[in-house]
């Protein structure tokens, strides 16, 4: 049975007037109220799928948190000190690349090769401008490279060898593979190819998703940013690409609606294109961005199979975060507010 589990965060207005008190609501047309959105804030996600609390120890809980929190102080930071969203996101990204817990950068997964092949995307709403790697393997921080792209070309994705003969005509730190290697996902890797001599379901491995991290972000000017990186999944075939880097599908943002980043089975995020399928609901319908993203989480993405979450924020600073699966590494932190990180899906939204 799928599990569903969505977010609706009610913000308080933070207002520029000294010693004016906020309203904690507006009135909407049919004459009730609604909660209002954030002048600024970070919504981040470290991976869905089946995260179960008899499946990980208490210290392995508080490291999570701890990664979590950390990226959430970095992006947030940005923010408040007026920064840009795009810059918040990538602050927040960069530090769970280097975070051995996440599916991406230091700890992304195998490929059936053994090889480390990583993907990533940045979007700013303000223009709909995107950049996007796939398949580079001695890139420390992706999400950087992706950001490069953006600002530094004309295209919007650059793939394997390309991807790091662009990279080198810039300042951009780069490893050895074996920076990449860890040996839980090298175990990982072992189980999905046992598995596979056994049966060709062997992508049906429940933690083969598990990690790819992301962050979205609007900031004090009310711009929007997106940002995910991932290794991908255990055992992945062929310069097999997944929906992080196909903009629209994991990752999109526009201020005519919102920023969103996602994660799980990219195969299904890339046929219903997820990312931009929940901001087009509400520029097209007048969603709100919690039933844009119930309908395509909750609803359209179970029909055909997808298992994942996103994380979401919208032009008016009204945040979302979204899972189908049993837990979801995720937390945020807006203006008004206290920084709060969750695991799994009945932890609720910290309010």
């Amino acid at each position: 049975m799928v599990r569903g589990f969505s977010v609706v965060a009610g913000l308080l207005a933070i207002l520029l007037l000294p010693g004016c008190q906020p309203d904690e609501t507006t009135a909407t047309p049919d004459g009730g109220t609604e909660p209002e959105g954030a002048e600024y804030g970070l919504v981040i996600h470290g991976g869905a799928g089946t995260i179960l609390r008899e499946n990980l120890t208490e210290e392995r809980e508080a490291q999570y948190h701890a990664a979590l929190q950390a990226a959430l102080e970095a992006g947030y930071q940005v923010l408040e000190e007026g920064g840009s969203a795009m810059d918040a996101v990538i602050a927040a990204v960069v530090v769970m690349e280097d975070a051995p817990l996440f599916n991406a950068g230091r700890g992304a997964v195998f490929t059936s090769e053994g090889t480390n092949e990583l993907d990533a995307a940045v979007m700013d709403g303000r223009d709909l401008d995107a950049g996007a790697v796939a398949g580079v393997t001695r890139i420390k921080n992706p999400i950087r490279l992706a950001r490069l792209v953006m600002e530094e070309s004309p295209h919007v994705l650059f793939a394997g060898p390309g991807a790091e003969t662009f990279a080198s005509q810039f300042d951009l730190e780069e490893v050895e593979p074996e920076y990449f290697f860890t040996e839980e996902r090298w175990e990982a890797l072992q189980r999905a190819q046992e598995a596979e001599e056994v049966s060709m379901d062997w992508y049906e491995e429940e933690d083969r998703m598990i990690g790819t991290v992301g962050a979205v972000a609007r900031d004090r000017d009310g711009n929007l940013a997106a940002a995910t990186s991932t290794g991908g999944m255990t055992n992945k075939r062929y310069g097999r690409v997944g929906d992080v880097p196909i903009i629209g599908a994991g990752t999109y943002a526009s201020n005519a609606s919102c920023a969103i980043s996602t994660t799980g089975h990219g195969e299904y995020f890339i046929r219903n294109v997820v990312a931009r399928e929940i901001c087009a609901r509400m520029e097209h319908r007048g969603e709100t961005l919690q039933e844009a993203a119930d309908a395509v989480i909750l609803g359209q993405l179970v029909d055909h199979g997808g298992t994942g979450g996103a994380v979401g924020i919208d032009r008016d600073g009204m945040i979302t975060l979204t899972l189908n699966t049993p837990g979801m590494y995720r937390g945020h932190w807006v203006a008004g507010a206290e920084p709060f990180t969750a695991i799994y899906e009945d932890e609720g939204d910290g309010r």
